[in-house]
């Protein structure tokens, strides 16, 4: 897998933990350090989360330069058309700092006792299909859009607002079928989180996603790659992938840009459910990424870049 030569893009994974201050607070950081991205989980039967579509608000309405996204919104949880309507309401009001990521949906039992449908895994894909189609007619911004699907239906709606900006649908996905989808209909893709994938896992799967692009007509360097990226930043010599130095960090993703294609990385901390960090050591993790991570990283990457110019020239 060879780099796809995109520009290299930082973010935060918020725990949307139900606290009155920490959440905003450490969006206020993220942003203040300069990072990309402030991506949030959306569980809503997760009694000790808050909704993540109204912390997103919350975020951008305190920040003013830092996109938000949900990293992946629910969809059995969120018809639709509804969610374009919010998605493109808050892009206006953040002045276009909004992007969608996009699940199929996981945790099914739990999806069931809030309301929602219990879907096969090949439901759950054709559903994800049409709902990608469903929200870009809400953003098409036609007088009345109409759909008939297996799944959602839209019977002469009014669109609108359209967006400040054009929003990418990033799919958070992993198997064949939906890897396809990513490559046929996607701006992006987040496959699942370090940890519960790992880098060889990517190259079959960049692999998918390419085949379908080219067979859509499209060039796989459209579509943006962003990972979740799990671990802790220390003084020590290194252990599993993303635990040790800022050096090995600083590498480690270099490498993934670089080898396998990756372009987006989003700092989480634990592996554990993605529990949050206590105390302060969320706070102090933020800062070192962003701080020393980010800048080492985009330095090796730029390097590597340059050398290869000079190679082909």
């Amino acid at each position: 897998m060879a780099d796809y030569g995109r520009p290299v893009r930082f973010g935060y994974f918020l725990i949307p933990e139900a606290d009155p201050s920490r959440p905003l607070r450490l969006a206020a950081v993220a942003e203040e350090l300069g990072l990309d991205y402030i991506g949030i989980q959306d569980h809503p039967y997760q009694s000790r989360f808050h909704d993540t579509w109204t912390l997103l608000t919350a975020i951008a309405m305190r920040t003013s330069r830092i996109s938000v996204f949900p990293d992946v919104t629910s969809l059995p949880l969120r018809p639709p058309a509804v969610l374009a309507k919010a998605a493109a309401s808050l892009d206006v009001l953040s002045g276009g700092r909004v992007e969608l990521g996009l699940g199929a949906g996981a945790f099914w039992d739990a999806i069931v006792t809030m309301g929602g449908p219990g879907r096969t895994a090949g439901e759950s894909v054709l559903a994800l299909e049409e709902a990608i189609q469903v929200i870009r007619l809400m953003w098409s911004g036609q007088r009345s859009v109409r759909f008939d699907g297996r799944f959602y239906q839209l019977a002469g709606v009014h669109p609108g607002p359209q967006p400040a900006h054009h929003i990418g649908i990033w799919l958070g996905v992993g198997r064949p079928r939906a890897l396809a989808l990513t490559g046929r209909l996607a701006d992006g893709w987040l496959p699942p989180a370090l940890g519960y994938s790992q880098p060889g896992d990517l190259v079959s799967m960049n692999a998918r996603i390419d085949e379908a692009a080219h067979a859509a007509g499209r060039d796989p360097a459209t579509i943006q790659r962003i990972y979740n990226v799990p671990g802790t930043i220390t003084d020590g010599p290194p252990g599993e992938l993303l635990l040790g130095s800022v050096n090995h960090w600083s590498e480690s993703l270099a490498a993934l840009t670089l080898e396998y294609g990756m372009d987006t990385y989003v700092l989480a901390h634990r592996m554990d459910r993605y529990e949050p960090a206590r105390g302060d050591d969320a706070e102090s993790q933020l800062r070192r990424f962003a701080l020393e991570v980010v800048p080492r990283t985009r330095e090796l990457i730029d390097q590597a870049r340059g050398a290869s110019v000079v190679r082909r020239t």
